[in-house]
């Protein structure tokens, strides 16, 4: 079996559809890992129903790759926003100093993502990438990963479909749907056309295009999870002072679990460590929640948003408005990662029915 290096191209290509068999798919990824990091979802542990619970972790086989992963725990968007990372490190001397910034990420692919992920990782592009001031730390880690998405039916509490991510059209290199003995693959990149043509990808026969759409409309018949965000971003200013927000902020533990499973938040802290002989320092960017009670705390002490349902209310806000406006779509792409991982059962779903219902009442 030969090994494959990744090369990156110039970008995506027109769609093209091809298949290929699951055992040539399993010589791919195997031809790739001899030389490259695979990440894709393992099994770590089991919840207290004896579920498996998922991560996207670094692969030492194939047979570690589980394509049948529900929901992984966390999204694959630590691998683009850790949540630690050295921005810079320092020489301090007593003539001056010396900064070194590394931007290095070595090629590396990931199998596996859902729609809603890769989705997700969109519109982080749009605040990483496409702002006045890209991330070079996020384009580098971007430009580096080849991604491989996987179509998947949903959990009974996905909701991403009325968030218009049941879906990706751009965004990945390959993406696969499971049509029994191979997969019908639409290829979105030159890289993933490349890596596909050295294992015999076949083009798309009659039978092969049936069998994609049975499977696709059995995925979408399946969603039952529906939530009408038509209104949403209005409602988010009409219900600013709503009742909605105390009796749910009551419950929230202000923990920060939400936002460290959500595949698009963002929000960071900046330290800065220095060596304890002063020689040497480091500043080192960290993934926040603006549900914690210290995030608009500022010099002085004083804290903007002391209250945890005011701090609820503004991570909603943001998802739903203040992203709309800037970006004209929402943040949240509906996984329900945070209700999963919500110790006082909150989640968007039940949230924005009970704003829905006031509004109406």
């Amino acid at each position: 079996m030969a090994a494959v290096y990744l090369y990156f191209g110039f970008g995506s290509i027109t769609m093209l559809f091809k298949t290929i068999t699951k055992e040539n798919f399993r010589n791919m990824i195997e031809g790739i890992m001899e030389n490259n990091e695979v990440i894709g979802p393992k099994s770590r542990d089991r919840d207290t129903k004896g579920a498996k619970i998922y991560r996207f972790l670094k692969l030492n086989s194939f047979d570690e790759l589980e394509m049948d992963y529900t929901r992984s725990y966390s999204s694959p968007k630590n691998y683009f926003l850790p949540f630690k990372e050295d921005l810079a490190t320092y020489d301090l001397q007593d003539a001056g100093w010396e900064q070194e910034i590394r931007y290095t990420i070595h090629p590396r692919i990931i199998v596996g993502m859902r729609a809603c992920d890769i989705n997700a990782l969109l519109k982080l592009d749009q605040v990483m990438l496409k702002s006045q001031y890209p991330n070079p730390y996020y384009s580098a880690r971007r430009r580096n990963t080849v991604i491989i998405g996987l179509d998947h039916e949903p959990l009974e509490d996905c909701f991403c479909r009325s968030m218009n991510t049941d879906t990706a059209f751009h965004g990945f290199d390959l993406f696969m749907t499971d049509i029994g003995e191979k997969y019908f693959v639409v290829i979105n990149s030159d890289t993933g056309y490349m890596i596909l043509n050295r294992f015999d990808s076949r083009e798309v026969g009659e039978e092969d295009q049936l069998l994609y759409k049975e499977v696709r409309g059995r995925i979408e018949s399946k969603f039952k999870s529906q939530v009408d965000i038509t209104i949403v971003p209005e409602l988010m200013d009409l219900e600013f002072e709503s009742d909605v927000w105390k009796r749910w902020g009551d419950k929230c533990l202000s923990c920060g679990s939400c936002a460290m499973v959500c595949p698009t938040c963002y929000c960071y802290g900046i330290e800065e460590d220095i060596d304890l002989n002063f020689d040497k320092a480091t500043k080192r960017r960290f993934l926040y929640s603006c549900n914690l009670l210290d995030f608009a705390t500022v010099a002085g002490g004083h804290n903007f948003r002391p209250e945890a349902h005011i701090r609820l209310k503004y991570r909603y806000y943001h998802q739903f408005r203040g992203f709309v406006e800037a970006f004209n779509q929402s943040l949240c792409v509906g996984c329900n990662r945070c209700g999963k991982a919500c110790l006082a059962g909150i989640s968007p779903k039940a949230v924005i029915d009970d704003l829905i219902g006031t509004e109406k009442r």
